[in-house]
């Protein structure tokens, strides 16, 4: 007997079986996929082709990825410019980083059923600014040197009046510098270098490093009362771990700190991902970039966790919002918060004294055999070997070193919590030099004297055992992809398999130092260089740049290599950019940051672009048009048939054409959009191609570009390989973004092949045909295209309902946490709707039991509508219901506890209990609590 062939890849990740999608395919009318994708998708850009290699099997992946990890050279690394390697605490990395319950999570936009990561988000706040000395800091940004270009955006923002020029300390990491002035250049700040003679009076602001990139600690004390007093801000770039010795940046009056906690347990990772930091005095935080978490009551008065002020601020405010960042690296974030609250304050500063003990060996050693070295010093030292750079750095090297190259007369040698005595014997070998004591790198007037940490959450867990118990404790507050179905629209949630994820923490690829010599990281840069021709193939565009290392850098740089595009032919002048009035928010914020004026485009009754009057605007900036940005699908889940006809418009007068790729899960295989119009455009591999959202993050948002692009594409100052010389400059920290996470995109397309991926994009448009037909009954779908079919999403419309019954889509968002479902996402783009994508990887039983709970609250609402419940008391307002609530003795509401815990019968197998009632957010916003609260706080809702 033979067995029976093993289902492939295609089919594990594909939910419905084949009975399933005949059942789904009679249910919306059509005979097959290949059908219903005639009947959706427009004629006109229909294009089945897609040349990519043959699928392999899961172990035949496993052997590949291997592969390539043993091409990728892994020295011990002492190059620092802001990476150093560290010790993930193993509980922490099997509990979380390779947990699903933390990393296939949503952004925490439904925060009764995200109490776990806001809990681990708030102890990285916390966590910060102790260590900073400021009075808040946000949920974490997407790197390092990202955070220092928020920060001279927030502080030009913050300054009261017209100046245009941000000075930059020449001792911050090259990088730093780069992308703070790729970020200045756009919207015109002259960027200058600080030295003795500046001129204060005429600046916004000042970034200055602390310790800096040649691991010198300076007092920036004088500096920062000139700055101050000239009435600029003072920005200061610093490290978390260095903070437990130094003099805070707080302490010093600097008004901003921003940095990266990579080095509190996130590994390398080839440069990403990594949560950068931003932390400022509370006079500024309404100013704040990103997201940040606070601390409410729910409707019982319980301690409740939730997003504050900027929450989705982008979608809302457009191009008035703060930044165009619209997420955070929530899942790195919560690492390196747990990595606090693992080590606490004495923990970390065991760390640090043992790293900036073996510099100070180095350091004796270096002065007594004459060699010159900076004065002050945490953990870096940059030597003095005039000429002998290249020989010091080969001698290193051949001992299993990296080191830093500063110029030929320098090398520079950053420790981390890897370092031992061993390492600095090594150094001295190769050097030449014989060891002499240790000296003293931080001045008695430079040390820190004031507590940090001292909150009681930074001493509970130092045991394995009550670690593990916490992070269970959090992760089962929560709603992931590994309970159930996050039915999102426009933030594709589908499944992010397990041989996908395995290879992302191997050491090959997640030990790597992103300026390591481009000869160590063959590996990284054959994976790199495939998964980049195989995104053009996928888009039909001609070059991909991977380094933005989020959809809305995607976004800049896509716009930067617009105008600078524009600019390199004479027509710097064209800065109108299109955007219809149902496109992602962020968008508009995007094209503010590139410099460009937001001219609105209006829809029509069906939710299109109103191609008249896109072609009027274009026309009347005909001169200044410099592009036109559109989300296709739309934003209304529709294929709209115009959308060659918007680009010929658009190239007509000048502009060029931005295809928003947050959508491109109804693409893939079907229709290219470089081969559509589109001129360049961003790809969310944290949507599509498999990468999970973590909570929030990490994300990777690469562009691709028509050829007469590709010149202007992010190039990088530390790696060649990186971009073209001609490029807009470094967009985000690391020369690839975030390039630890990238075997995973890879490996789904690797895993897939052609044939599977375009049976993912007509499986995800059959699922949301589907759920569209059988909840149309019951809440309307606002906007429909071609044969009344939506592509891979829809708009479910409440507000008739909330007419009749008074029942609000939030209601039906919060009522279904009781229902054990995660919300989808609620009023965007239109006010009173919820928006559902239900993707491929969902199953036919996982939808009907999506629909039952649907069906189930619109009776709920009728019964409201009845009057069988009061409009101010009923199951809908009131949720979601907690345990404590059900069991409350004085429970005296018009509806029964059973119709509040168990509205459906098949709950009662499977339950998730929010662990709060319905928060209230706007007096959360009136009474700012950012930080731990005291821990009698959490006595009644731990």
């Amino acid at each position: 007997m033979f067995a029976p062939p093993q289902p492939s890849f295609v089919d594990r990740h594909i939910g419905p079986r084949h009975a399933d999608l005949e059942k789904m395919l009679a249910t919306v009318g059509a005979e097959s996929l290949d059908d219903l994708v005639a009947s959706t998708v427009p004629a006109s850009i229909l294009d089945r082709s897609l040349e990519l290699p043959a699928p392999l099997s899961e172990p035949e992946l496993m052997d590949h990825m291997g592969v390539l990890a043993s091409k990728n050279q892994i020295l011990r690394s002492l190059i620092g410019l802001g990476y150093h390697d560290t010790h993930t605490p193993p509980v922490i990395a099997r509990n979380v980083l390779e947990d699903p319950a933390w990393y296939t999570a949503y952004t925490p936009y439904q925060p009764e059923i995200s109490q776990g990561r806001l809990e681990a988000l708030l102890n990285f706040q916390t966590m910060v600014s102790d260590l900073t000395g400021m009075d808040v800091a946000n949920a974490s940004l997407l790197d390092g040197p990202t955070a220092a270009a928020e920060g001279m955006s927030m502080a030009n923002r913050l300054h009261r009046g017209d100046r245009g020029v941000f000075y930059i300390d020449p001792d911050c990491h090259p990088a730093t510098r780069e992308v703070v002035r790729t970020r200045a250049g756009a919207v015109g700040v002259e960027i200058r270098v600080l030295a003795d003679d500046s001129e204060p009076e005429v600046a916004f602001g000042v970034l200055l490093a602390y310790p800096g990139s040649s691991g010198a600690l300076v007092d920036h004390t004088d500096t920062i009362s000139r700055f101050k007093e000239a009435g600029a801000l003072v920005l200061v770039t610093t490290d978390l771990l260095a903070t437990t010795l130094i003099t805070p940046p707080g302490e010093l009056g600097a008004d901003i700190a921003v940095g990266s906690a990579q080095r509190f347990g996130v590994p390398m990772g080839y440069g990403g991902p990594h949560a950068g930091f931003i932390a400022c005095r509370n006079a500024h935080v309404r100013a704040l970039p990103g997201r940040l978490v606070g601390v409410s009551t729910d409707t019982a008065g319980r301690m409740a966790y939730r997003l504050a002020l900027q929450t989705r601020e982008q979608h809302i405010r457009r191009e008035k919002a703060t930044s165009n960042v619209c997420t955070a690296q929530v899942l790195l974030a919560v690492v390196s918060g747990l990595y606090g609250c693992w080590h606490g304050a004495d923990g970390l500063k065991t760390i640090a004294s043992e790293v900036n003990r073996l510099t100070g060996r180095l350091a004796a050693a270096a002065k007594s055999a004459g060699l010159e070295v900076n004065e002050t010093w945490f953990d870096t030292l940059t030597v003095s070997v005039p000429g002998r750079a290249d020989d010091v750095l080969t001698s290193a090297l051949g001992r299993g070193f990296n080191l830093g190259r500063p110029d030929s007369d320098h090398v520079r040698v950053a420790f981390d919590e890897t370092c031992d005595d061993g390492v600095v014997d090594t150094l001295l070998e190769v050097l030449g030099i014989a060891p002499d004591g240790a000296a003293e790198g931080i001045p008695a007037s430079m040390s820190r004297n004031s507590p940090f940490m001292t909150h009681p959450v930074f001493d509970m867990y130092h045991s394995e055992h009550e670690m593990l118990r916490y992070l269970r404790k959090l992760a089962d507050k929560d709603l992931a992809l590994d309970r159930t179905m996050i039915p999102l629209g426009s933030c594709t949630m589908k499944l992010n398999a397990t041989s996908e994820m395995v290879p992302m923490t191997w050491r090959q690829f997640s030990g790597l130092h992103p300026y390591a010599p481009i000869d160590q990281a063959a590996g990284y840069m054959e994976l790199i260089r495939e998964l980049e021709d195989y995104l053009v193939e996928i888009t039909g565009y001609d070059r991909v740049s991977l380094q933005p290392n989020a959809g809305s850098q995607g976004e800049l740089a896509g716009l930067l290599a617009i105008a600078a595009y524009h600019h390199s032919r004479d027509e710097g002048h064209r800065r109108v950019c299109l955007i219809p009035a149902s496109a992602h928010g962020t968008n508009a914020a995007s094209a503010v940051m590139a410099g460009m004026e937001v001219v609105v485009v209006a829809t029509d009754s069906s939710g299109n672009i109103d191609l008249e009057d896109l072609e009027k605007k274009a026309v009347d900036n005909r001169d200044r048009l410099a592009a036109a940005m559109v989300t296709y699908p739309s934003t209304h889940g529709v294929f709209e048939p115009g959308i060659r006809r918007l680009a010929d418009i658009v190239h007509e007068y000048g502009g060029q054409v931005y295809v928003d790729g947050a959508n491109l899960n109804a693409l893939v295989g079907l229709a290219k959009p470089g081969d559509f119009g589109a001129d360049c455009g961003h790809l969310n591999l944290h949507k599509t191609f498999t990468i999970p959202h973590g909570g929030g993050g990490p994300g990777m948002g690469p562009i691709g570009v028509k050829r007469h692009l590709a010149p202007f594409l992010p190039n990088h100052p530390l790696v060649e390989d990186a971009g073209p010389d001609t490029g807009i400059g470094p967009i985000s920290g690391a020369p690839f973004g975030s390039a630890g996470i990238l075997p995973i995109p890879y490996a789904y397309i690797r895993l897939m092949g052609a044939e599977g991926l375009r049976r993912a994009s007509s499986v995800a448009i059959l699922s949301a045909n589907y759920l569209a037909r059988r909840l149309d009954p019951y809440f309307p779908v606002l906007y429909t295209g071609q044969g009344g079919r939506v592509a891979h999403e829809c708009i479910l419309d409440v507000r008739p309902l909330s007419r009749e019954t008074g029942v609000t889509a939030e209601d039906v968002a919060k009522r279904l946490a009781d229902y054990g479902f995660h919300s989808p996402t609620l009023s965007f783009p239109v006010p009173g709707t919820l928006m559902i994508e239900p993707t491929e990887s969902e199953s036919l039983e996982e939808l009907e039991r999506f629909c039952a709970a649907m069906i189930a609250i619109r009776e709920e609402a009728d019964r409201v509508g009845r009057g069988e419940w009061p409009r101010d008391d009923n199951p809908l307002v009131n949720a979601p219901h907690t345990a404590e609530d059900v069991v409350d003795d004085d429970w005296d509401r018009p509806y029964t506890r059973e119709e509040a815990a168990y509205p459906l019968s098949s709950l009662r197998a499977v339950k998730y209990w929010p662990p709060v009632g319905r928060i209230d957010g706007p007096g959360g916003d009136r009474n700012l609590v950012c930080s731990c609260p005291p821990l009698e706080s959490y006595t009644s809702s731990s």
